[in-house]
């Protein structure tokens, strides 16, 4: 059976999805470019068969935002994107998550971050879940999707109830109904935002508290950390985890366990 070979223009087009996306944001929110993962912005590993690019932001009224890729597209069946924006404290709209790349079939996933625990706050479940749980049910019943399912107990803990990921044969239509979903989810954020009514002052510490708790362990106890250790060696990992939830900004040394 002969290997596939790697599609770099798959993963540029999933690259472009991102940055439509981003674009977006920008035109929403004003967003500062994170000095502290300027050098970042272009990497590789030592043998220079891995590259990425990571770029953070940060605003009044986004705590954190990351925008990276990571693989080798032209020699490579397996590279990974994301766009992840972590709101302030000031309302209690979900975070946004973004993960496309090629496995080596297309992957997307596609997810709002509760800030709540939804078991005990069936309002917040019925104001930014049910309405996307048609799209759910329409994507589970789609034939050419494949779901994908995280061998990972904590990753699966941290998907909501609507949580899209999934596998596809890499066709332009697995391509556009990306591309469609992805802006879909996106427009229906930036609504909520909008209507949103703000949090209280004295309940702003604790929200604040528990994202940064929650977006530091996502990072950290992401099972493709230790693929990354491999391919990067623990320095420049831990860099990159550091980053993604803003320990890289206090400084100090690992923030996970590198073996």
């Amino acid at each position: 059976m002969l290997e596939q070979q790697p599609d770099p223009n798959i993963f540029q087009q999933l690259w472009t999805i991102t940055n439509e996306l981003r674009q977006k944001l920008e035109a929403r929110f004003s967003l500062n470019p994170e000095s502290s993962t300027q050098d970042l912005r272009e990497y590789s590993s030592l043998d220079g068969k891995i590259r990425g690019s990571l770029t953070a932001f940060s605003g009044e009224e986004i705590d954190w935002l990351v925008h990276s890729w990571l693989g080798n597209p032209e020699k490579l069946n397996f590279n990974t994107m994301r766009l992840t924006t972590w709101l302030g404290p000031h309302i209690k709209v979900p975070h946004l998550a973004f993960e496309f790349g090629t496995v080596p079939n297309l992957f997307f996933y596609m997810d709002y971050i509760p800030r709540i625990e939804m078991l005990t706050d069936l309002d917040y479940l019925e104001r930014y879940y049910e309405p996307v749980n048609q799209t759910f049910l329409k994507l589970q019943a789609d034939q050419r999707l494949v779901p994908f399912t995280s061998k990972s107990v904590y990753v699966r803990l941290f998907q909501s109830p609507i949580s899209l990921c999934y596998t596809s044969a890499p066709s332009e239509d697995a391509l556009e109904l990306t591309r469609t979903v992805a802006h879909e989810m996106l427009d229906r954020w930036l609504i909520w935002v909008e209507e949103a009514e703000p949090v209280p002052s004295q309940a702003r510490e604790a929200l604040a508290a528990r994202d940064f708790w929650l977006r530091r362990t996502s990072a950290e106890a992401d099972p493709g950390n230790k693929l990354a250790v491999q391919l990067l060696g623990g320095e420049l990992t831990d860099k990159l985890v550091r980053s993604l939830w803003g320990g890289i900004k206090l400084g100090g040394g690992p923030s996970y366990p590198m073996n």
